[in-house]
């Protein structure tokens, strides 16, 4: 959410900003409601000053007679003041509707598109792996080394169902193991936060009301998320936390899920796109700086291009265009490592900051060095999601006798140099 006095004073920012992401929102018809909003409250406050006076004048007077006429004066104002307050009611729904449509405003360098097909390549890392056989895909390699079970897993879970099993759990554990310490050697806050959220998380956070079609409901109006961001930002909702303290560095790790709306025909065999997995998300809170934002950003994105490159995979960096922004990114990196056997780059990553549009929606806030209060900014960058990358780490690392190379880095964590039969 951004401040309104912001919007009044920038309309023709915001109208850029809906531009360049893409979106369908009226700016215009937000600042008429706004003036609504100012003249409605305004009425209210005057009417109910006016019944408060009125009220404070009859304990005060003497005269019975009088004090009777002053008690039947007040009975229709009572009435048009709870008539003002309904209106007001009205008129500020309608304006937090609105005002939760507000897109944030995108960095200058953040290119002009549509899409995921106009992301701009920025780094490309490593080079493709070359195999002196017919790479198999990940599906063939882990099913014949017994890793998997797509089959029973449909059975129990449905469509998109899997079961991780054998060296697929190993891999994927070390994995998580190898991420974490790394990270916590660099000062990051190991958190286990909860899948299971409210409403009021998923709003503060901007993945409602547009993201609700992805997200899995339950009876009780509750959510189950779809990363630990959400449940790691709600974290210091309404709270003031000690300048002193900044940053606020975090790894999230939760179950996560995601109904894939919109994704059916695509991804439809194996581990890129499925309904329940796991995530390691970076999350920093920080100072209400924009090149402090952008330095940490850099940071969170470095932080994995430095654990890609110690594995050996062959990756590349893109910004996101316009079109392929949230609601609430100012700019985002996806990091996407090589599939051999799709002969493309798949999103293993997504590194986004957001200035204060999430924290001013949670009520974050810090004190500055002049005692002014201040909303903090906020950044997440995935740190790893599985079982999606075993996919890639897989394809890369195979064998010609099907058997898959443990990287240098994860044997430790794993105890073999070899995963398979």
């Amino acid at each position: 959410m951004l401040d309104i006095k912001f919007i009044k004073e920038n309309p023709d920012i915001i109208k850029e900003a809906v531009r360049k992401k893409h979106l369908s929102f009226n700016v215009d018809e937000l600042l008429s409601v706004e003036e609504k909003r100012k003249a409605t409250l305004t009425a209210f406050e005057t009417l109910r000053a006016e019944q408060n006076t009125l009220s404070d004048k009859i304990p005060q007077t003497a005269d019975a007679a009088e004090r009777a006429k002053l008690i039947e004066d007040l009975k229709p104002l009572k009435e048009k003041v709870q008539e003002a307050e309904e209106q007001v009611k009205a008129v500020m729904k309608e304006w937090q509707t609105l005002m939760l449509q507000v897109p944030n405003v995108p960095d200058m360098s953040v290119p002009e598109g549509g899409s995921d097909e106009e992301n701009v390549e920025v780094k490309l890392i490593g080079e493709r792996p070359v195999f002196d056989f017919t790479p198999k895909d990940h599906i063939t390699l882990m099913e014949q080394n017994d890793m998997v079970d797509f089959e029973r897993g449909t059975k129990v879970a449905g469509f998109r169902g899997y079961y991780l099993k054998n060296d697929g759990v190993l891999l994927e554990m070390a994995l998580w193991n190898y991420f974490m310490s790394t990270l916590v050697k660099k000062g990051y806050q190991p958190f286990h936060v909860p899948s299971l959220v409210t409403k009021n998380t998923l709003y503060g956070t901007g993945y409602l009301p547009q993201g609700e079609e992805d997200l899995y409901k339950t009876q009780d109006d509750t959510y189950l998320s779809g990363t630990g961001e959400v449940a790691m930002m709600s974290y210091h909702s309404d709270e003031v936390l000690n300048a002193s303290d900044l940053p606020k560095k975090y790894i999230a790790m939760s179950p996560c899920f995601r109904r894939e709306a919109g994704s059916h025909g695509k991804d439809v065999k194996g581990l890129i796109r499925v309904h329940e997995f796991f995530k390691l998300e970076q999350v920093i809170l920080c100072e209400a700086n924009h090149q402090v934002s952008v330095d940490f950003h850099e940071e969170l994105t470095a932080n994995v291009e430095e654990i890609l490159q110690s594995m050996g995979l062959h990756y590349h960096v893109v910004v996101n265009c316009g079109g392929d922004l949230g609601l609430g990114q100012v700019k985002k990196y996806d990091i996407e490592v090589w599939m051999p056997t799709q002969e493309k780059f798949r999103e293993t990553h997504s590194s986004s900051y957001f200035h204060d549009f999430q924290t001013r929606r949670l009520n974050i806030r810090y004190k500055d060095a002049e005692g002014k209060m201040q909303y903090a900014h906020s950044l997440n960058n995935t740190l790893v999601a599985t079982p999606r990358i075993l996919a890639c780490i897989i394809e890369n690392f195979q064998e010609a006798d099907g058997r898959i190379r443990v990287p240098d880095v994860l044997k430790p964590y794993i105890g073999k140099d070899y995963l398979g039969k």
